[in-house]
C-alpha cells in the first residue's frame, strides 16, 4: 500500500523566522565592540584595575597610611609586593587605595560635567536662537581660559580636597559636552518623530528628555568614557605639583610627586615606576574603550 505524502506544515514552516530573527541593535553594537581588540583589552584591564581598588582591604594586609621607618626604600620582593616608599609605606597597598581615590574623582566628575553639560547643550540646541546664543557664549568664555591655569587658580582658591577636586572638574570639563548635545539637538530637532510631538502638543521638557534625548546618548556615552581618563590624568598632574589630594591620602599623582627626587628615581625605581604605569594603563585603557565605544556606536559602520 502506497503512502501518501503528508501535507501538515511543520513548525518550521509556519515559523519561517524562528531561526533567522534580525539581530537587535543592542546585539549589533556589542559585536561590533569585540570585533575591536584594543577596545576589548581595555575593558579586560579597567575591569581588574576596579576590582583591585574595591577589593583592597581584603588584598593586602598593609595599611596605606602605616609608616615604618626601618622598612623605608625596600626593593619589591617578599611581603613587601612592590617594595616600601621612603616612609617604609607599602607601595602595593597605596597603589590599590591610590585607584580607588583616582577613579572617584574619575567617575563623579564626569558625571557631574556630563550632567552639566547635556542639559546646557540640549537646551541650546532644542530652543535656538537667543537661548542658544548667550548658553554658547558662556561656553565659549570658559573654553577660551587655560584649563591647567583655570584648574590650579580654583583649587588654590578652595584648597585641595577629593569633594572640591570632583566639584571643581565637574564645573570646568562640561563645555565639551554641550557643544556635543547641542550638535546633536540641532540635527534631531527637525526629525518627523520631534515634529510629530509638537503637533500633537507634548511638552517641551518632554520631547527633549523622552524624545530627543536618548537617540543622542552615544556621543555622550563615548564623551564620558574619554572623559574618565582625561579627569584621572589631570588629577595625577595637580596632585603631583602638590596642589590635589594631600598626603597622606594616597593617589597616583602624589606618589609621583614624592618620589621626584633624583636619587630616588636613579636608585629606587619601584618608587615612581608602579604609579607611572597605572595611570599610563588605565587611561589608555579609557581611551580604548572609548575609541571602541564610538566605532560601535557609529551608526554609519553598523552591518
Amino acid at each position: 500500500m502506497q503512502t501518501q505524502p503528508s501535507t501538515q506544515p511543520n513548525n518550521q514552516s509556519l515559523n519561517p523566522n524562528v531561526k533567522n530573527k534580525p539581530d537587535t541593535l543592542t546585539k549589533i553594537t556589542i559585536n561590533k565592540f569585540m570585533k575591536n581588540k584594543l577596545a576589548v583589552i581595555g575593558a579586560v584591564m579597567l575591569f581588574i584595575i576596579i576590582t583591585l581598588a574595591l577589593l583592597a582591604p581584603w588584598i593586602t594586609q598593609f595599611e596605606p597610611q602605616k609608616q615604618s621607618l626601618l622598612n623605608k626604600l625596600q626593593t619589591p620582593g617578599g611581603e613587601h609586593w612592590l617594595g616600601t616608599d621612603r616612609y617604609g609605606r607599602d607601595v602595593f597597598s597605596r597603589i590599590l587605595y591610590g585607584a580607588r581615590i583616582s577613579l572617584l574623582v574619575g567617575f563623579a566628575s564626569v558625571a557631574g560635567s556630563i550632567t552639566i553639560g547635556t542639559v546646557v547643550g540640549a537646551m541650546a540646541g532644542y530652543f535656538g536662537g537667543k537661548i542658544d546664543a548667550v548658553l554658547m557664549r558662556i561656553v565659549d568664555v570658559i573654553i577660551s581660559i587655560p584649563t591647567i591655569f583655570l584648574l590650579i587658580t580654583l583649587v588654590t582658591i578652595f584648597q585641595p580636597g577629593v569633594d572640591k577636586l570632583i566639584l571643581i572638574f565637574a564645573l570646568t570639563g562640561w563645555t565639551g559636552t554641550a557643544r556635543l548635545v547641542r550638535g546633536e539637538f540641532l540635527s534631531l530637532r527637525t526629525r518627523e518623530f520631534v515634529l510629530a510631538s509638537k503637533t500633537i502638543g507634548t511638552r517641551s521638557h518632554t520631547i527633549i528628555f523622552s524624545h530627543i534625548l536618548p537617540n543622542a546618548m552615544g556621543p555622550i556615552i563615548v564623551a564620558a568614557t574619554l572623559g574618565v581618563g582625561g579627569v584621572i590624568l589631570a588629577e595625577s598632574a595637580l596632585s603631583y605639583l602638590g596642589l590635589g589630594i594631600q598626603p597622606p591620602t594616597p593617589s597616583w599623582g602624589n606618589m609621583l610627586q614624592d618620589a621626584q627626587n633624583f636619587t630616588i628615581m636613579l636608585k629606587h625605581w619601584w618608587y615612581p615606576l608602579f604609579p607611572g604605569l597605572m595611570i599610563l594603563f588605565t587611561v589608555l585603557s579609557f581611551n580604548f574603550v572609548g575609541d571602541g565605544l564610538r566605532d560601535a556606536l557609529d551608526p554609519k559602520t553598523l552591518d
